[in-house]
């Protein structure tokens, strides 16, 4: 009879077992790992998940029996991560279930490599201005890899950082784009003190 039950609990165990993949750029796998696995053992100890990862191809299994909203979290995570998020910005995403990530491909924008060049460099700015004046005035984080831009924050801000990032995409000045965020950035805020009650 303890035999079954065992079993029994095995098996419902395994029904609540989830695994997803996740595919990032092999460069970036390192970073995910941390020196001596000690970011992949912060990882797996925080959200109760084990991570399998494939250096050869890149590929992350995220497996957790707990809780698998977990598992959501973690591939946000790891999706971050492989997006150019530096570990520290993109663990944000574990302490707070209302941040999102945001991807977009700027490869369909650009047409040759050195569009693509510049197209990342207009998100960009000069020593980093136009990208650090978003993330100021959006409240979002954001990362510019590969042919990606990747947003991180809430819903309403990453609406509008991706509204200004689109901007930048279609060739308008950087002035007015910062002019766009200087709007948004009073609604945001004003929305902010209004969710408090404090408006």
């Amino acid at each position: 009879m303890e035999l079954k039950r065992q079993k029994r609990r095995v098996a419902d165990q395994d029904k609540r077992r989830l695994t997803m993949d996740i595919k990032i750029p092999e460069e970036r796998i390192g970073v995910l790992v941390g020196p001596n696995g000690s970011m992949k053992h912060f990882i797996e100890e925080k959200t109760k998940t084990s991570l399998e990862i494939d250096s050869d191809t890149g590929t992350i299994s995220v497996t957790s029996a707990e809780d698998p909203l977990q598992v959501l979290r973690v591939m946000d995570l790891v999706k971050a991560i492989g997006r150019g998020f530096s570990p520290e910005r993109a663990l944000a995403i574990l302490d707070d279930e209302m941040l999102m990530l945001d991807v977009l491909d700027i490869s369909k924008t650009a047409g040759t490599r050195s569009d693509m060049e510049r197209l990342k460099g207009r998100i960009i700015g000069k020593d980093g201005r136009s990208r650090e004046i978003m993330e100021r005035l959006s409240g979002t984080k954001v990362s510019v890899y590969g042919k990606t831009v990747a947003i991180l924050g809430y819903p309403e801000q990453i609406r509008v950082a991706r509204a200004a990032i689109e901007m930048l995409l279609d060739g308008a000045p950087h002035g007015n784009v910062y002019s766009f965020l200087e709007r948004k950035h009073e609604d945001l805020a004003k929305m902010e003190l209004e969710e408090q009650g404090l408006l």
